[in-house]
């Protein structure tokens, strides 16, 4: 996709996995599509009898889906989402489902998935050539209600999710316009960035990649 893909539409959405990224595809309303069956159980030895049945119980344990990392729905966004545009809704998600916060850097947009299910979606600014956004899966090292910038004068990063020691994050506190750009973090809208926050812990895993299309229903890879 071209570089003015960083709008996406309602039935899109951006997941990446360390070399596996989600982003937004498919039509509006596909969010109530079903997550995807149960693979069939790998091949297993023919021991026959009670051995046969348990290695046969226990392939098909390890071949069956982590609910918390297959897609199992997307939130019904209408047409284009632009700069400063932000959405949520939460009410999809098991309240004890596994935070998993994707970045796509070619379609400039974040979004956060709980339980398999997308709860947010942002248009974010990213780093430039010069101060680039870095590619990767980053654990959340630690979470900073008033965080301020040392490295860049003292500069307001509300709501920041620490993702390396040398001052990558996603946080608030800048204008996500059009023709500004980051000095690397993953800049949201305020609101966003504050109800991110809220749901968001230490040890949550965030991914940044840029761009490889999956479907509803897929595992994202780990």
């Amino acid at each position: 996709m071209n570089a003015m893909a960083k709008w996406i539409g309602g039935a899109t959405l951006a997941v990446a996995l360390a070399l596996v990224l989600l982003f937004r595809s498919g039509s509006a309303g596909t969010e109530a599509a079903n997550a995807a069956a149960v693979p069939a159980a790998a091949e297993v030895p023919s021991f026959g009898g009670i051995e046969g049945a348990i290695a046969a119980k226990f392939a098909a344990l390890a071949t069956r889906p982590d609910p918390n990392f297959t897609i199992n729905s997307i939130l019904p966004i209408e047409g284009p989402m632009k700069y400063g545009e932000w959405h949520w809704d939460i009410s999809r998600a098991p309240e004890d489902g596994t935070l998993v916060i994707t970045v796509d850097l070619d379609a400039r947009v974040i979004s956060a998935f709980k339980g398999g299910h997308e709860i947010g979606a942002a248009v974010a600014m990213l780093g430039t050539d010069e101060h680039p956004t870095p590619l990767g899966s980053f654990p959340i090292l630690t979470k900073e209600r008033h965080n301020v910038s040392e490295k860049y004068g003292n500069a307001p990063m509300p709501w920041t999710l620490r993702l390396t020691w040398d001052g990558i994050a996603i946080h608030g506190g800048s204008e996500v316009e059009n023709g500004y750009a980051s000095h690397g973090c993953i800049a949201v809208p305020d609101a966003f960035a504050d109800k991110l926050f809220d749901v968001a812990h230490k040890g949550d895993v965030v991914i940044i990649t840029d761009g490889k299309r999956l479907d509803l229903g897929d595992t994202i890879a780990r």
